[in-house]
């Protein structure tokens, strides 16, 4: 079987939204949450302080699925949160398991 690691990163504010959803789909397996802080160029919606500081605070969601789970993963968060901003991409896993 094919797996892929889904990356998601988006704005704290979509946290308990962005979970609510994941949770709520089928047969999903298991995924991480990261607290991060995002650096680039583009500041439009940043805070006073993320300005003066120049990062802004980001969430991100790891998930390790068979490749064909992905489009139905953002499907389904295109139907649940219509219009977040929430950035993607996917990653060939090339080996997954549990050391015990």
């Amino acid at each position: 079987m094919e797996l892929r690691r889904l990356n998601l990163v988006f704005s704290p504010v979509l946290e308990d939204a962005v979970i609510a959803a994941l949770l709520d789909m089928p047969d999903l397996p298991g995924f991480t949450t990261l607290h991060g802080e995002g650096h680039g160029s583009s500041f439009d919606k940043a805070s006073s302080r993320e300005r003066v500081r120049g990062r802004v605070a980001r969430d991100m969601a790891w998930l390790v699925l068979p490749a064909e789970r992905v489009d139905d993963v953002l499907d389904g968060l295109r139907q649940r949160l219509p219009g977040a901003d929430i950035r993607w991409w996917s990653e060939i896993v090339e080996r997954f398991g549990r050391l015990a």
